[in-house]
């Protein structure tokens, strides 16, 4: 076949592969030579072939396909000229023949050879080798000679440029009218430069003073020839004067908020709001009697007298029911000491007023409370928790009757906070004890929560924790002008201690309680019975009570349920023991109008009333199954006094009945009661519980007895 152009040259293609005519290519079978049986599949893979045969199709379409299924080389293909005219029959159709597929050699794309080799393969041992001969190179290398550092340039990469669609730039103009303050105002920034910066810039100015008019001619010329310029430099001087008005007004308002003026109108502020909202409270709480307010219009006046009527009248139905209801379960003693008929009789009750709580305390158990010597509005108290496996951080807030929403001051301590008391000498100074048997001493008169002495750096510090610590006035003596303040704390390590205040807190031992052997009777017939090994030789201290006369006597109770007697001129024996409790001693509490008489309470469940110079118990109290916590005389007669259990709060009058309590308090679902404190110049009752919340509550209908005596 030739190709002939338009003008006849023969431009017919001359084939690349050029196949020699004396090579025998051996015949191959008939079904070969047949394109029909394979299809298109065999065209497809010889197509790229075909120009190499120069005789007919069918020739080199069989030589193809014999090279494919024989797995010969390409440069092995031979080529047949003779032209192949033979048909296969339906029996070569039907002939089987054998296909043998061969893998050829795998072509590497991508190797990258791992730098990790298995400790168990066959190379580790060589691989180990290379590594420790490294290591030995790397540790001779420094000070060697062998060793030159060379330097040498590496092929950089290649940059690539990548492109990414976005939206259209909208580019737009933007004109604006400049008076002469904001002229001023950009000046003005430009002078609040460093003094380096301005002495800079004077200096360039002299130096080209002389082409200063030039160049404002030439700049003059600039801006009315191009807008675009004048456009971004107003734009420039709009941001500056913005961005210096939004900074002066920020540093203004933050001059405001912290400034002291500012603070003590807040201050004014919220104690007057405080007031407002709690005047009614407040009000009840001072004995005063609730002012109504009088701004009422006079076309409401009506409307409102109405109003107050029917409420009126509704709380004295509901009080006359409340009052039918209690006089029912008045105990016949309670009448028959007040010598009042039912009809005659108010019951006496616990108003509640507010509750000191915030967010900070919630959470807290209340461990201790107590006033002010000198200011009767103010009250401290801890936070802190008596299970060991109950413990966190404590705190020791101060509460005041003007903000009983927020505590005035607050000390935040490492450890629960088990005792405080106020100081009497100096009334700023606050005492607080912990569980971990720290003793910190804090000023409240300042807003810092740092201590200003700690007894981390005593070596006689306490070891166990500080159920509590007092401030205690003593005479000096005879030569001694005035009393002197110690400061006296009682703990789990049995030792009753003093601290002496210097540059550091400092103690010495006043008492160490020691294990008292118990006094069992010994039955007839009984033989004696060998004394037990004591694990300590020292009882653990719970709490202690100077008498209100001599401040030379106290009492100590301890874990063991024993109440010591003893003297701060002799520590070495008790001069009594009470035995009555089964249980620790929580408290004791002398009688500040009988001096003669005290009170204990213990978590054996029981309250006794005890005589100094009987070591029988007087009168015992029982009135629920449940530790009793705290114990504490009214300020205001010597019959009346509060036990605070767990379950309820109790109001005793021993003048009304030895066997009941008069008030009877219970505490919420999951709450326990820990302290209590009556208010110095008020009939209130302070109560602490495990929430963190110090309720208060107004003693309604409690006329306290005339006699001073029990």
């Amino acid at each position: 076949l030739q190709v002939f152009d338009e003008e006849g040259k023969d431009v017919t293609p001359h084939p690349l592969f050029h196949s020699d005519p004396n090579t025998v290519v051996p015949r191959q079978g008939k079904l070969l030579a047949s394109s029909a049986y394979f299809g298109t599949t065999g065209s497809v893979f010889l197509s790229s072939f075909s120009m190499h045969q120069p005789s007919g199709a069918n020739a080199s379409l069989k030589q193809k396909r014999s090279c494919l299924l024989t797995s010969y080389n390409f440069s092995d293909v031979q080529v047949r000229q003779e032209e192949i005219k033979e048909e296969l029959t339906k029996a070569d159709l039907d002939r089987r023949v054998d296909l043998y597929l061969t893998e050829t050699e795998t072509i590497w794309i991508l190797d990258m050879p791992s730098v990790v080799v298995s400790v168990e393969s066959e190379d580790a041992g060589r691989v180990l080798e290379r590594n420790r001969i490294y290591v030995d190179i790397c540790t001779n290398r420094p000070g060697s000679d062998r060793f030159v550092e060379k330097m040498m340039q590496t092929v950089n990469g290649a940059a690539k440029n990548k492109e990414v669609q976005c939206d259209k730039i909208i580019m737009e103009d933007k004109g604006m009218m400049v008076t002469s303050w904001d002229l001023y105002d950009l000046f003005h920034v430009s002078e609040i430069e460093p003094t380096s910066k301005a002495e800079g810039s004077r200096t360039t100015t002299g130096k080209s003073s002389k082409s200063h008019t030039t160049k404002k001619h030439d700049q003059t010329m600039s801006v009315s020839s191009d807008r675009g310029s004048t456009t971004s430099s107003t734009m420039i001087l709009e941001s500056a004067v913005l961005a210096r008005i939004h900074e002066e007004e920020e540093c203004h308002s933050e001059a405001i908020l912290t400034s002291e003026n500012f603070q003590q109108d807040l201050f004014f502020m919220e104690r007057i709001l405080m007031e407002n909202i709690f005047q009614p409270k407040l009000a009840a709480y001072r004995q005063f009697p609730v002012l109504t307010d009088p701004d009422v219009t006079s076309d409401t006046s009506g409307t409102v007298a109405a109003v107050k009527e029917a409420k009126q009248e509704k709380h004295d139905k509901e009080k006359k029911d409340k009052e039918e209801q209690k006089e029912a379960f008045i105990d016949p003693s309670i009448l028959s000491g007040l010598n009042k008929t039912p009809e005659e009789i108010v019951p006496p009750r616990l108003e509640r007023l507010w509750s000191y709580v915030c967010d900070l305390t919630n959470g807290h158990s209340v461990s201790s409370m107590v006033w002010s010597k000198v200011n009767p509005d103010l009250l401290a108290v801890g936070y802190g928790a008596f299970d060991f496996k109950e413990q966190k951080k404590g705190l020791a807030c101060c509460w005041s009757l003007k903000n009983p929403m927020w505590p005035e001051r607050i000390f935040q301590c490492e450890h629960g906070v088990t005792a405080l008391d106020f100081s009497m000498a100096s009334p700023n100074l606050l005492a607080v004890g912990m569980y971990n048997g720290s003793v910190a001493i804090y000023d409240v008169r300042s807003c810092n929560d740092a201590a200003l002495l700690d007894s981390s750096e005593s070596s006689n510090k306490h070891t166990g924790p500080v159920w509590q610590l007092r401030w205690v006035e003593q005479d000096r003596g005879a030569t001694g002008d005035g009393k002197k303040e110690r400061l006296i704390s009682i703990s789990a390590d049995g030792r009753i201690t003093e601290w002496l205040i210097q540059k550091r807190l400092d103690c010495t031992d006043l008492m160490k309680i020691k294990r008292a052997e118990s006094e069992k009777k010994k039955l007839p017939g009984e033989k004696e019975r060998k004394s037990e090994a004591l694990i300590s030789q020292q009882a653990a201290g719970m709490c202690f009570d100077f008498h209100p006369k001599d401040t030379n006597f106290y009492l100590a109770g301890t874990e063991e349920g024993h109440i010591h007697q003893c003297s701060c001129s002799c520590n070495e024996q008790f001069l009594k023991t009470y035995r009555g409790h089964k249980g620790p001693v929580y408290k004791v509490a002398w009688n500040p109008f009988s001096t003669d008489m005290f009170l204990s309470c213990s978590a054996d469940w029981s309250i006794i009333l005890w005589h100094q110079d009987s070591q029988t118990p007087v009168l015992t109290f029982s009135s629920a199954t449940a530790f009793v916590h705290d114990v504490m005389w009214s300020p205001k007669s010597a019959f009346i006094f509060a036990a605070a259990n767990e379950s309820r709060v109790e109001i005793w009058d021993l003048s009304v009945s030895t066997l009941n309590p008069v008030i009877s308090c219970f505490a919420n679902p999951r709450v326990k009661f820990t302290s209590v404190l009556f208010a110095k110049n008020t009939d209130c009752l302070l109560v602490g519980d495990s929430k963190g919340e110090v309720s208060v509550f107004e003693l309604q209908n409690l006329a306290a007895p005339n006699s001073n005596k029990v």
